[in-house]
């Protein structure tokens, strides 16, 4: 796996041009279907207006990309005029974030998907800066995983860069990690590490998952660059971090709370990975008006 550290994608850069297109197009699809008749049937066409987005609770705000390419889509005349950014951490609500200006059925048709995708994405930006600080000064960095909203990967791992912590792989293309089902089917960690080796991918740091001691013991003999520690106590995750010694980066997951993080970080290991970040997270307060 790469080091997160040296990812080409740093905390702000959002999801590719292509990548935001295919999301947007299909959550419109989903939502405006063959039409927004309740639009079409009450507003006159050519009518302008104005409008704001708020978030209405404390929060780190995002997904105004995504909101923005929401309302050009429909209509390339709407004009869209940030009035924070994403990642901007906000305390006194309501909150303007967006000024919009334009064709009103344009407005009234992204409005929902929009803030959709504000809501939720600002709920995980937001949770995300909550474990970011919960291990400041601990030297270990907060990472997400793969138990993110089908189809809205991208977005949803730009939001945890954007809140402050950083990104485990993106997908299975992108990093290693051998876990149980692939040392039972291997025939034990040694086996994988060494089939791993041999498949001539060692551009990627290997990493293993260990639910024990002596898994990290093999997986450490077996020279893996990376150990996971799978749901250990916090005792036996900081034995591991001696047992270790910094021959090989460690990362705790498993059941990883803000309650718990600080503790885990605490322990001397590099990373903590916690999936509540994506698959736990609760979708702010917005809301679009109408000026």
């Amino acid at each position: 796996m790469q080091e997160v550290a040296d990812s080409a994608q740093t905390r702000f850069d959002p999801p590719p041009a292509g990548e935001l297109a295919r999301i947007v197009h299909d959550a419109l699809a989903e939502d405006v279907g063959a039409g927004d008749i309740t639009t079409a049937g009450t507003i006159a066409p050519g009518t302008t207006c104005r409008a704001r987005l708020l978030l209405k609770e404390p929060g780190v705000a995002c997904g105004l990309v995504a909101a923005e390419a929401v309302f050009r889509a429909l209509d390339p005349d709407v004009h869209f005029h940030a009035l924070a950014g994403d990642g901007d951490r906000l305390d006194e609500t309501p909150a303007a974030l967006v000024l919009l200006e334009g064709p009103a059925r344009a407005v009234l048709t992204g409005e929902r998907t929009a803030l959709n995708f504000v809501a939720r994405l600002s709920g995980i930006a937001t949770l995300a800066r909550d474990f970011a600080d919960a291990v400041a000064g601990t030297g270990a960095i907060v990472l997400d995983t793969r138990k993110t909203t089908p189809g809205l990967r991208a977005l949803e791992k730009y939001a945890v860069r954007c809140g402050g912590a950083q990104n485990h792989r993106l997908g299975l293309d992108d990093g290693i990690l051998i876990k149980d089902n692939h040392v039972r089917l291997a025939g034990g960690i040694s086996s994988a590490v060494e089939r791993m080796r041999s498949a001539g991918t060692r551009a990627f740091p290997i990493e293993v998952e260990a639910e024990t001691l002596d898994d990290v013991r093999e997986a450490l003999a077996a020279g893996a660059d990376r150990i996971l520690l799978d749901n250990m106590p916090l005792a036996t995750i900081a034995q591991a971090v001696s047992l270790v010694a910094g021959r090989a980066k460690l990362e705790a997951s498993g059941g990883v709370s803000l309650d718990t993080v600080r503790a885990i970080a605490k322990t001397g290991v590099d990373y903590v990975s916690a999936g509540a970040l994506t698959h736990s997270v609760r979708s702010l307060d917005v809301s679009l008006e109408v000026l």
